[in-house]
């Protein structure tokens, strides 16, 4: 494996790496690892660690394993095993052959169990979760030793066999190891590495009545795998030691765990916990919802890839944990989307336009730019004809003296076609305005001044002869406060969920240009904010989602949080 170029180190995680590979610790190796749960899908916070751990390593001219530290049958699905990996890959990276399961090392795990039994420092023990919880003391306070702590080597090597042939019930035993009772991380007070339960795994079958914790393989699986910079979140940072006391004792391969700031944010919750309970209640339409914080909704409502790594790159590593504005990762993707979103009009609430002067039965078209920021994209044909659809925001008929759009006898451009002015206001039996007629000045073909004559609104139109019918779905942020979290006083996390978060316009008119675009295509409607095809969308009926707005809105959010 090479060094990395030449050039200083720019961060903390780096700077050991150098170091390592600079004193021969690893012989020039850098391997590191992705080890997630299979027991829900990925989220934003999740994406910092793939972004470092597959980056660094590449960077470093290394390998990136993709494990699944799959110890809790109860919890874990194939479904979010296959999630994961799809996650991954949207995101760029890649773990080629080096693709694992904590359950492949089962065999070896029991196998090094029974070797601290040997060794004297692993006992089997008979107290059930509430006396453990009792004698392992507080933050403040020792904890004692557990009654069974003392059994023999010979007693605990026929206990944990006869655990494994299944000749106790679920919870009956555990196989613990025996460090210090009394030591200050409570980590290290003889943790559980084994516990009894009868259910079937969903990689290794019903091979298995005992299963490991998760402290117990996952530092082992990095030891069995080879790993040499084991990058994690500071969470685990109190685990180290008990990482690090488990290899010692096994006198095997030792990597260096490494940990580093998690990415928090506002407005966003990452608990999986309660993200699951999103997802059971129908409080979201599922793991893939777009308001969801999980890779799979983010890209489901359009953000990409590039825009994930772009944010999680300018954060940088850290070793001290902090709270990022979410206002700050949709200014990344605005600042991409407007780079490379192509330009395009729709109408969300359509006002029909009649041009009276206009000839019936005519159609022509104009020439729109798809994106001014990059003159490379183009340009596109837009049909014209004699009745428009425009934003109901669009007019007033009583208008406010800044309001510099369409009202009765005022002149607007419509972008890239005519100047027009409202002439007649059409409502129902009931007094809502129902269409507009309006003029046109033929003369201003292209949206160019015939006179020189200054026109202040410019508006964007759908010609409704050649409208797409389409449903858009606007999304706001799931969550009102800064810490979804946190529970108001006498209340729970759930009564901080925004219950505007979504808007379902059915009925939305959209120019005959986007009838049919892929899934996952995105694209600005002008004025309107970033919007992405949804996987619901038909052949001739499109379903667009709202990625994220032109402006920031959060002002507004909180507000009315």
């Amino acid at each position: 494996m090479a060094d990395a170029p030449n050039t200083a180190p720019t961060d903390f995680i780096r700077q050991i790496i150098h170091k390592h590979n600079r004193t021969g610790r690893f012989k020039g190796r850098v391997e590191t690892r992705f080890p997630p749960e299979p027991n829900g899908y990925l989220h934003i916070g999740h994406a910092k660690a793939i972004i470092i751990s597959f980056g660094i390593a590449k960077e470093f001219g290394g390998v990136t394993h993709l494990r699944f530290d799959d110890t809790n049958p109860v919890k874990e699905d194939v479904e979010f095993t296959e999630a994961i990996k799809r996650d991954i890959h949207w995101l760029g990276f890649d773990w080629g052959e080096r693709l694992h399961h904590a359950s492949d090392y089962f065999e070896t795990l029991y196998d090094w169990a029974i070797r601290l039994i040997e060794k004297g420092v692993a006992f089997v023990c008979d107290l059930n979760a509430e006396q453990m919880r009792e004698y392992r003391g507080t933050l403040t306070e020792p904890g004692k030793n557990s009654p069974f702590r003392e059994r023999s080597i010979e007693e605990n090597l026929d206990l944990f066999k006869r655990m494994r042939a299944g000749e106790f019930p679920d919870g009956a035993k555990t196989l613990r190891a025996k460090i210090d009772m009394s030591h200050p991380n409570i980590n290290m007070r003889d943790p559980v590495m084994y516990r009894i339960l009868h259910k079937e795994h969903h990689q290794a079958g019903d091979k298995w009545c005992i299963y490991p914790t998760y402290d117990w393989a996952h530092g082992q699986s990095d030891s069995i795998e080879g790993i040499t910079h084991s990058l994690c979140s500071l969470e685990f940072e109190n685990h180290r030691p008990l990482y690090d006391w488990f290899l010692d004792q096994l006198e095997e391969h030792h990597p260096q765990q490494i940990e580093f700031a998690r990415l928090n944010m506002t407005h966003v919750m990452m608990s999986k916990r309660n993200l699951l309970a999103l997802v059971k209640e129908g409080v979201v339409a599922g793991w893939d919802d777009p308001r969801m914080p999980t890779l799979s909704g983010l890209r489901r409502r359009g953000v990409q890839p590039n825009q994930i790594r772009s944010f999680v790159e300018k954060l940088g590593v850290s070793k001290s944990n902090s709270t990022v504005e979410y206002a700050n990762f949709e200014h990344t993707i605005r600042e991409d989307f407007n780079a490379h979103a192509p330009r395009v009009m729709g109408v969300l609430r359509p006002l029909k336009v009649v041009i009276t002067n206009y000839p019936e039965g005519q159609t022509e078209e104009f020439e729109a730019v798809n994106n001014p920021e990059n003159p490379e994209d183009g340009t596109r044909m837009v049909p014209f004809s004699r009745e428009l659809y425009i934003e109901q925001d669009d007019f007033q008929e009583e208008p406010h003296r800044k309001f510099h759009r369409l009202y009765p006898g005022n002149e607007v451009r419509l972008r890239y076609a005519y100047f027009i002015t409202c002439t007649d206001v059409i409502k129902d039996a009931d007094g809502t305005i129902t269409e507009l007629h309006c003029t046109y000045d033929p003369a201003s073909r292209g949206g160019n001044s015939p006179d020189g004559r200054k026109v202040k609104g410019t508006i964007h139109w759908v010609s409704a002869e050649h409208a797409v019918e389409s449903e858009v779905r606007l999304y706001q942020q799931l969550f009102l406060v800064e810490d979804p979290n946190e529970a108001p006083d006498g209340g729970s996390w759930k009564d901080n969920i925004n219950p505007d978060s979504l808007e379902i316009i059915p009925d939305a008119k959209l120019e005959p240009s986007l009838a049919d675009k892929p899934a996952g295509w995105f694209c600005q409607f002008e004025r309107l904010g970033y919007f992405t095809v949804d996987p619901d969308s038909k052949e001739g009926s499109p379903v667009f989602n709202r990625t994220i707005t032109l402006r920031d809105t959060w002002a507004k959010i909180q507000k009315k949080g």
